[in-house]
């Protein structure tokens, strides 16, 4: 368990990053919350000793996408409240609500690959590795996610 100074410090580190990805799993503002609350408990109940923040990062990458699957098994998972949460964002760019909105239309796959590449930084084959995945699955992944994207970005070009 980490003292509470460290645990503050990675808290408001990664809180922003565990919310963010569980949101573009889940697409529920509520959900994310807690999913975030639910990592954030478990690092703070944690024994385990991370080598760097790198490797904390890789960890709470992985509780949380594991905390979202058991979300979706859950039987409560099946309400969104995704457009009201969406219509309290606020962009510099008017492409980039285009753009965010495109994202998270794609199926949760894609969007966790696109999150964890372009948002993120990660290589096909770290992300390969936080997912447990074949970096081919991720590359295939990334490349469909990307040609959705473009369709329905030059969609909402023509519109």
């Amino acid at each position: 368990m980490p003292n509470k100074e460290e645990f503050v410090r990675q808290m408001r580190l990664y809180m922003d990053m565990i919310f963010r990805l569980a949101f573009s799993s889940l697409k529920s503002q509520a959900d994310a919350d807690d999913v975030t609350q639910t990592v954030l408990l478990r690092l703070y109940e944690t024994s385990k000793t991370f080598d760097s923040d790198q490797h904390l990062k890789h960890w709470l990458i992985r509780v949380t996408l594991n905390e979202c699957k058991k979300h979706w098994r859950s039987p409560w998972s099946r309400t969104h409240e995704y457009d009201s949460y969406v219509s309290t964002l606020v962009f510099d760019e008017p492409q980039y609500s285009d753009l965010f909105d495109a994202v998270m239309q794609l199926d949760a796959k894609y969007r966790v690959v696109i999150y964890l590449y372009y948002y993120e930084g990660y290589s096909i084959e770290e992300t390969a590795g936080l997912l447990k995945l074949p970096p081919g699955t991720v590359g295939t992944r990334l490349r469909r996610a990307r040609e959705q994207l473009k369709y329905k970005l030059s969609e909402e070009a023509v519109k």
